[in-house]
């Protein structure tokens, strides 16, 4: 008598449909939670640049006013604003200049809306006043007394 064999049930390896659209989910989910968090860390990453770069440039106006006695000369700051630091790829910088009494300047770092940072303008004058003149929706309010770093208003 033959006897029937029987052929045991190989099961294919790999994923299902099901598992793998269960995956990208999950991962569409994620990336829609840290995309935008990434990218406001970056921004604030850029805020902080340009704020150091200002105040970087306020000590070497100090150090011009130690030497010379004056900030410039008519309406031009006595120091050149720098471009060699990263914040001048996110930021244009200038100074302006009162001839007072007293002798008193302005500097102004404007974001670019090409680097994202368009909509904020921070300035620091020769006392050292911070402010914060201008910011994109969803990052307070301004004119602020300080200079922004977060969204809200979050100040330093």
């Amino acid at each position: 008598m033959l006897r029937a064999t029987q052929i045991p049930k190989v099961r294919a390896g790999g994923f299902t449909l099901i598992e793998l659209l269960i995956v990208i989910g999950i991962i569409a989910i994620l990336a829609a939670i840290a995309i935008p968090s990434y990218t406001q860390y970056i921004t604030r990453s850029k805020l902080t640049e340009a704020q150091y770069a200002l105040q970087d440039y306020r000590v070497r106006m100090e150090q011009f006013f130690q030497d010379n006695r004056n900030y410039g000369a008519g309406a031009n700051c006595g120091v050149a604003m720098t471009t060699s630091t990263g914040a001048a790829r996110f930021f244009d910088f200038s100074c302006t200049r009162s001839a007072g009494p007293p002798e008193a300047y302005t500097a102004t770092a404007t974001g670019r809306a090409a680097q994202g940072v368009g909509g904020f303008v921070f300035t620091i004058t020769a006392d050292n006043t911070r402010r914060t003149t201008a910011v994109p929706r969803g990052w307070g309010t301004a004119p602020l007394a300080c200079w922004v770093v977060r969204k809200g208003g979050g100040c330093t």
